[in-house]
């Protein structure tokens, strides 16, 4: 099936980039791009994308506030990959809470581009560990985190506390299997049973939840 993105960012050239990296591609149509998030949402709502690549800072509307629109929207399933700059950027872990299913470096490499836009289209959270640890920074750089109400469902077993700390390592599946000492497809049941039970779309809602009820401590050594 062919992938329908849309690209939302206020530099055009970035826009165009995109456009022509991921025009290339067989398997994947650029259905259209916005120089702002409302005019991203907009397009959204026209269009239908699988993906939209959502940039963070724009006029208008940032992409924050238009990543919560697209997430709120349970009309569409369209997912949301954030392009960032991590050094400048500062609203990340906003994005994160506001629906977005993985984020991108805007230096990223094509091949590595067209392979997030595949992974998020699939359904998939794009958390590699190297943005996770730059999570883990933002968290650690704060004295005193916000104050949350979210909490865990009471039922979790003992497994599925463990998968949610490896997860929100940035361990991918294969990794939480040798972790947990299971095979592949048995980390992979742990983890689905745990996004079901916490309630969450995925993985990066999951890491989220993790940090703000304190499963896992910025800074803290894996257990």
């Amino acid at each position: 099936m062919t992938i329908r993105v849309a690209i939302v960012d206020d530099q055009a050239l970035m826009r165009d980039g995109f456009t022509m990296i991921l025009d290339a591609q067989p398997d994947i149509d650029v259905v259209g791009d916005a120089e702002n998030g409302r005019l991203g949402v907009e397009l959204c709502q026209r269009t239908r994308p699988d993906v939209v690549l959502m940039d963070i800072r724009m006029p208008v509307l940032d992409g924050i506030e238009a990543t919560k629109l697209i997430a709120a929207d349970e009309d569409y399933t369209t997912k949301v990959l954030v392009l960032t700059t991590f050094d400048l950027d500062e609203y990340v872990y906003g994005a994160m809470r506001a629906g977005a299913s993985g984020y991108l470096l805007k230096d990223t490499p094509a091949k590595e581009l067209v392979a997030a836009v595949r992974v998020i289209a699939a359904g998939d959270a794009l958390l590699s560990p190297s943005v996770t640890k730059r999570l883990i920074e933002e968290f650690a750089r704060k004295p005193e985190p916000e104050a949350s109400t979210a909490s865990l469902p009471t039922d979790l077993t003992e497994r599925e506390h463990e998968a949610l700390e490896l997860l929100a390592q940035g361990l991918s599946n294969r990794e939480i299997a040798e972790a947990m000492f299971v095979g592949e497809a048995t980390a992979k049941t742990h983890v689905s049973r745990l996004l079901t039970k916490l309630g969450v779309r995925d993985r990066v809602q999951a890491v989220v939840l993790a940090y703000e009820t304190g499963v896992v401590q910025p800074g803290a050594p894996p257990r």
